[in-house]
């Protein structure tokens, strides 16, 4: 009935400059939050579908250099991004012990990603590519946590603006008191209500950032524990197509 009445409106409306750029100031956090939360998910959900997609088509190889041209619409994806990168230093340290081979091997000049070299990748050959899959990995987690960062502040923040709009609110309910002389409920009850209002705000700002955090960091954990997986899986495969 309040809201049909508009008396939650009035309050709004009513109130002193400071409380308004509060409320400001948590509805901007608000919108902006549920505007993080929705392009997250949606970015999250076509990560996870593009991930299984490309897990699937890779596991189904003979060799990692055939698989290109299957991934070949999953490009710039998250998984794809650490294959490229894996195979661009597989390539250029296959081609390096091709040259250097004393056979006097015929190394590819032109070598596409992935595809097979004559020379053969060591030990310290694997450690240095892994050492590329972990920072292309790290690399897509920051890219993937872009925004995040904005739901935690919200969620700490809003309570505490909402407080702040509240103790205000009380702390004006009083100076009304003191000015009147008088303590009757026709003069606190606006003020504590518009008091009030502040922190409803807060809380409905704060409750889905956290929500919303709380959902991306377990999926950044997820994505970040497939990252591994997935580079522990392309160096065995480097390791077994490199005939060592």
């Amino acid at each position: 009935m309040l809201l049909l009445d508009n008396q939650i409106w009035q309050l709004v409306t009513g109130a002193d400059v400071f409380s308004k750029i509060i409320l400001a100031i948590l509805v901007f956090m608000s919108v902006v939050s549920w505007g993080v939360i929705a392009t997250k998910w949606m970015q999250y959900q076509k990560t996870r579908e593009d991930s299984e997609r490309f897990l699937n088509t890779f596991r189904r190889r003979r060799s990692v250099g055939e698989v290109y041209t299957p991934l070949s619409g999953l490009r710039g994806t998250f998984l794809s991004r650490i294959l490229e990168q894996g195979a661009k230093d597989q390539a250029e340290l296959s081609r390096r012990h091709a040259h250097a081979s004393p056979t006097g091997g015929n190394p590819h000049p032109k070598l596409e990603l992935g595809a097979k070299a004559e020379g053969y990748l060591t030990k310290d050959d694997l450690d240095t590519i892994a050492i590329t899959l972990k920072r292309v990995a790290q690399e897509e987690i920051v890219r993937l946590e872009k925004g995040v960062s904005f739901l935690a502040t919200t969620g700490n923040t809003a309570p505490f603006f909402g407080l702040l709009g509240t103790v205000w609110g009380v702390m004006d309910s009083f100076l009304s008191i003191g000015i009147r002389g008088q303590a009757t409920l026709a003069v606190v009850a606006p003020g504590i209500a518009e008091a009030l209002i502040a922190t409803i705000v807060g809380l409905a700002a704060a409750i889905p950032a956290v929500i919303g955090y709380n959902y991306c960091n377990s999926r950044l954990k997820t994505f970040a524990a497939q990252a591994e997986a997935f580079g522990l899986e392309l160096l065995t495969a480097f390791w077994k197509e490199s005939g060592k």
